[in-house]
């Protein structure tokens, strides 16, 4: 049956069916021309690690204007999957996302200006962006606004707003807020309280981190905690 030939309980009786059900409607969609079809078919390739395909329907969907292909079409050129590394371009994605109000965008494209990549470094700019995608929420956002006032980037040093976005990031999900936030109850004594935040940290963070987090702890004042970060 046609897609447009479905009705809406037709769909949902599609979408509540097994994973192939899904994935099968999804993709019709896509090839129908559905923007926000285009885009999860997109995400769902990416996770399958068949980035070529899904750079090609990012693309496609980002061409309609989708802002959340458009934000993952710039990472596909910022990490280079399915196509070659284009620091611009990829700047250039995440600031047209950023400006027509996308959260992801708005931080992708701080994280851009505050590493000067694909564009000229300018951290007081990066902070504005960082406090755009974190007043609508964006854990991770409300994390890098907290290591501004900690490390004193471009505002006077302050850590007493850096903890407590550090413990929104935590709330919100962020496992890099999570870890921040242990250090910063660590620090006030509130061993077992972060033992729970790098507990969770653990749960979530990449490998990658976790490894870096527990290099940290093992040189910290409290190295005992190194095994919370499961």
């Amino acid at each position: 049956m046609a897609l447009d030939a479905l009705s809406p309980d037709d769909i949902a009786a599609r979408l509540s069916g097994s994973p192939e059900a899904r994935a099968a409607l999804i993709r019709e969609g896509a090839e129908a021309g559905v923007a926000e079809a285009q885009a999860v078919w997109g995400q769902m390739l990416l996770d399958q690690g068949r980035r070529s395909e899904a750079f090609g329907w990012f693309a496609r969907a980002a061409k309609t204007g989708h802002l959340m292909a458009l934000n993952m079409l710039g990472r596909c050129y910022d990490l280079g999957w399915g196509v070659g590394v284009d620091k611009v371009r990829a700047a250039e994605c995440f600031r047209v996302a950023a400006e027509r109000g996308l959260d992801w965008g708005m931080y992708n494209y701080a994280t851009a200006l505050a590493l000067g990549e694909g564009l000229t470094e300018d951290k007081a700019a990066a902070l504005d962006w960082f406090e755009k995608a974190a007043a609508t929420g964006n854990a991770k956002a409300i994390n890098y606004v907290g290591s501004f006032h900690e490390d004193g980037w471009v505002v006077p040093q302050d850590m007493v707003k850096a903890a407590d976005c550090y413990a929104r990031a935590a709330e919100g999900g962020d496992f890099r807020g999570a870890f921040n936030h242990a250090r910063m109850l660590a620090a006030d004594g509130l061993l077992d309280t972060a033992a729970y935040w790098l507990k969770r940290c653990g749960d979530t963070a990449t490998p990658a981190f976790v490894e870096k987090a527990r290099d940290w702890l093992r040189r910290s004042r409290w190295p005992e905690l190194e095994a919370h970060l499961c």
